[in-house]
């Protein structure tokens, strides 16, 4: 069994690390790290996990180097940025939750870090070219060599997934693809603020950061990879009453002579043998892969625009997180790709 340390183990990311693999056939937890509740049990903290995991919440300064194969770092961003390079030295592979290593230069970081309101200068530049981006689907080959992966945004993942058929078979014909996202609550993670008490989010339905979403800056650089070209992601992300789950709907000029059929035949024939990835002819939900890896694609030409359509759904918490980290994690160490996470979505 490999041995996996979780830093940040306190927020919905780590709780959902520890929620998998604690069911892995091939992975067990060894230290959960976080400066949140050290010397409390996990169990304390998350009463659902009593009898399943009891471990000691540690700090940072309590990791053990010498109990490990792979760790986990589900921490905000630049968190991490220092203490990664500790586990570099010693040949620790990592998987990192935040935006910190999802780009391979430091102008790409200072664009993001902008949008997020980040100081632009990055602590651990020099790793910056190790990084691989961590989306399976498309970089599977080259998460397998990785001592350092950055796992993508949840919003960028279920975008991505949805736009990376029809940008490599070359149908696109717009510079722009306007895309719509709707997120769950729990896409801010375990926070209190005002914003996410729940009088402001019962029957509410709130717009964010219009145009200017962090997660734009990595579904722009993957989709200039895979095309060949520049195209703008017009991005307007919105906080629904969920708990969990992301529907994005994506729509660009597609080139004459293109119709459903077709579409459907690309994106099947794409992900053939990619496992969480479905396409469907039918209207999508967020139930259909809540608590799964899943991400479930509808694409379809508007008969009366001629315009191409694409829905793409995911649990943020899974395929968008910890779900994603754990697929990761199985390419690194050598395992079936679907080694713990071959779940379905739980219902209703």
């Amino acid at each position: 069994m490999k041995k996996a340390i979780i830093i940040g183990a306190t927020g919905f990311g780590g709780l959902g690390l520890v929620e998998i693999i604690r069911r892995h056939p091939e992975m067990k937890i060894t230290q959960l790290v976080d400066i949140k509740d050290p010397g409390k049990s996990i169990s304390d903290v998350f009463p659902h996990l009593r009898g399943f995991c009891d471990l000691i919440i540690r700090s940072p300064k309590e990791i053990n180097f010498d109990d490990m194969d792979i760790a986990f770092f589900s921490t905000p961003d630049r968190a991490g940025m220092s203490l990664i390079r500790e586990f570099y030295k010693k040949n620790i592979p990592v998987i990192d939750f935040s935006g910190d290593f999802r780009f391979g230069t430091t102008e790409e970081y200072a664009v993001y870090a902008a949008n997020r309101g980040l100081e632009a200068d990055h602590l651990a530049a020099d790793l910056l070219p190790e990084a691989v981006y961590g989306l399976p689907e498309k970089y599977a080959d080259r998460i397998k060599g990785a001592r350092i992966v950055g796992n993508p945004g949840c919003f960028s993942t279920c975008m991505i997934l949805g736009l990376l058929p029809a940008t490599e078979s070359g149908i696109i014909s717009s510079d722009t693809i306007i895309c719509d996202g709707k997120t769950g609550v729990s896409g801010a993670g375990r926070n209190s603020g005002e914003a996410n008490l729940y009088p402001q989010r019962h029957e509410n339905v709130n717009t964010y950061r219009e145009g200017k979403h962090q997660h734009v800056v990595e579904v722009e650089n993957v989709l200039k990879s895979a095309g060949g070209r520049d195209r703008k992601i017009l991005f307007v992300p919105q906080i629904v009453p969920l708990n969990r789950g992301i529907l994005t709907t994506m729509y660009m000029d597609i080139e004459k002579g293109c119709d459903t059929e077709g579409l459907l035949r690309i994106y099947r024939d794409y992900y053939e043998r990619k496992p969480f990835v479905m396409i469907t002819d039918k209207s999508p939900n967020t139930a259909d892969v809540r608590g799964s890896n899943r991400c479930l694609i509808r694409p379809l030409v508007d008969g009366r625009t001629g315009k191409l359509v694409v829905i793409s759904v995911i649990d943020n918490l899974m395929k968008g997180q910890a779900g994603n980290a754990v697929q990761n994690a199985n390419i690194m160490l050598g395992f079936d790709e679907t080694a713990g996470l071959d779940v379905p979505a739980f219902y209703p």
